[in-house]
């Protein structure tokens, strides 16, 4: 299959960016969205031009570092898939496809496709953790977990932190991805301890790295390959409604 992309070019946050026009050729409707970028880039660097600059790492899933939008879509049209998992056969032959990074204040560009999330590791480093004695491993019957409770934290710990709900959401804002962390700890009793200041803290890292509010438009579950919950923004206004009042 042959397809036009219209890619985002910038050389760095500074420069000036535009878009730029490639033909990929002989596409296999079975390549990744990747692999197809690979042959792009090949045939880019035989004619010494400077090859389209993408993240990508694992190639399966689950680092969350290859998004970028295609069409308007972040990870492109297919739900609850990323960029390196969607495959070719889900365009048309002759299809042109617009490609741009991720947009968001939090995310400034460093290259071409690839943006700076690092601001969703701070907002981690802020609270993102739970404190526990040094030695050998607890036995694992030691603490139950209620079995609905282990299922809602597993499925709010799968958030691979790729920034796809920050990019689709009209505001820019960090709410599911922050909700989810914060999820996945206040659920478990191992969490309780710290899930006051646990809130606070990373509820105030996401404000000053300048990520928007949540206005409820649900583009950011939508977007999400994995398909996190907007519940967890609701636990999370929760837990730093009742830490506020604490704190008070």
């Amino acid at each position: 299959m042959n397809l036009k992309l219209k890619v985002w070019r910038q050389e760095r946050l500074e420069a000036q960016g535009k878009f730029a026009v490639y033909e990929a050729t002989n596409i296999s409707p079975d390549a990744s969205f990747l692999e197809m970028l690979d042959v792009v880039n090949n045939e880019l660097m035989l004619k010494g031009i400077e090859p389209i600059a993408f993240e990508h790492d694992c190639r399966e899933g689950i680092c969350g570092c290859c998004g970028c939008m295609v069409d308007g879509q972040a990870h492109g049209p297919q739900k609850g898939t990323t960029l390196c998992q969607l495959h070719m056969r889900h365009f048309r032959d002759g299809q042109t496809l617009v490609l741009e990074p991720w947009r968001a204040k939090a995310f400034p560009i460093i290259k071409d496709l690839i943006v700076d999330r690092s601001a969703l590791d701070e907002i981690i480093i802020a609270g993102g953790y739970v404190s526990v004695n040094t030695g050998a491993a607890p036995d694992a019957n030691a603490i139950p977990v209620p079995k609905d409770k282990a299922e809602e934290a597993m499925d709010s710990a799968a958030c691979i932190g790729c920034g796809a709900c920050v990019a689709a959401c009209p505001n820019a804002a960090a709410m599911l991805f922050t909700g989810a962390k914060i999820s996945q700890l206040a659920l478990l009793p191992q969490g309780y301890p710290e899930r006051h200041q646990r809130a606070l803290r990373m509820v105030e890292a996401m404000e000053a790295a300048g990520f928007g509010g949540c206005t409820n438009v649900g583009e950011c579950e939508a977007a999400c390959p994995k398909e996190i919950s907007v519940r967890n923004i609701a636990r999370m206004n929760w837990e730093f409604l009742r830490a506020s009042v604490n704190r008070a």
